[in-house]
């Protein structure tokens, strides 16, 4: 099994090999858990397809996305897991996860962790505010959004391979990402020059930071109890 994973934080939960700080070259993967290899990717569609690219040529036959979404359904909470049928695309482009590997891996998170089926919509940029949270609940009717899952299914799909998403709910429906964190993550991974810049900006943001510094707690917590449990 092939995992990819945006950040080295999120990567973390599956195993204590990856390193502490920086996200290391494709051509470094590291093996976690029982036999899976591990590709930290970096944030958005490009450097995901790059990761999955390179599991499979390291020997990958099946491929995972793993790591935090926003939440677009209002009824879920920060740190419930999300397990989706369908991934979707922003053009409008479905792929189907794998039924029977999503329905073992939700056999053995939901007695850890709320669990939802919901399908996932991946898109270039963060879902920033509640209104458009809600306007692409309403448009797609995904329960969550991230930055790389469509992309790795489109080539899990050209290969003909099996693949799931396993996603925790960080910031939720209600909420309003600062700016400054949206503009800091824009380059595939986060500028904390950038967020202390933004934040010295526009001081308003520093409340919706310490809120999402909470929520991104639950949800990295969330990720480690279920780590273990991705076979």
């Amino acid at each position: 099994m092939g995992v990819v994973a945006a950040l080295a934080a999120e990567a973390r939960a599956l195993g204590p090999s990856m390193p502490r700080a920086g996200i290391p070259p494709l051509s470094e993967l590291a093996w976690v858990g029982d036999g899976a290899l591990l590709a930290v990717s970096g944030i958005g569609l490009e450097a995901a397809q790059s990761a999955a690219r390179a599991l499979l040529d390291a020997g990958a036959s099946a491929l995972m996305t793993f790591g935090m979404a926003g939440g677009l359904d209002p009824t879920l909470k920060a740190g419930t897991v999300v397990l989706p049928r369908e991934l979707i695309s922003e053009a409008g482009t479905h792929w189907l996860a794998s039924s029977p590997w999503r329905e073992r891996v939700a056999a053995e998170v939901s007695p850890l962790r709320a669990v939802s089926e919901g399908n996932l919509l991946t898109v270039a940029r963060a879902i920033d505010s509640p209104a458009d949270k809600a306007a692409a609940f309403l448009e797609t009717g995904a329960v969550a959004a991230d930055m790389e899952s469509a992309a790795v299914a489109e080539i899990a799909g050209r290969h003909q391979l099996p693949f799931i998403a396993v996603r925790v709910i960080v910031d939720t429906a209600a909420d309003q990402l600062p700016r400054a964190v949206v503009n800091a993550s824009r380059a595939g991974k986060v500028h904390i020059g950038r967020l202390a810049a933004g934040l010295a900006a526009a001081p308003g943001d520093i409340a919706a930071l310490f809120r999402l510094a909470q929520r991104y707690r639950i949800a990295l917590h969330s990720l480690k109890a279920i780590g273990s449990h991705l076979s």
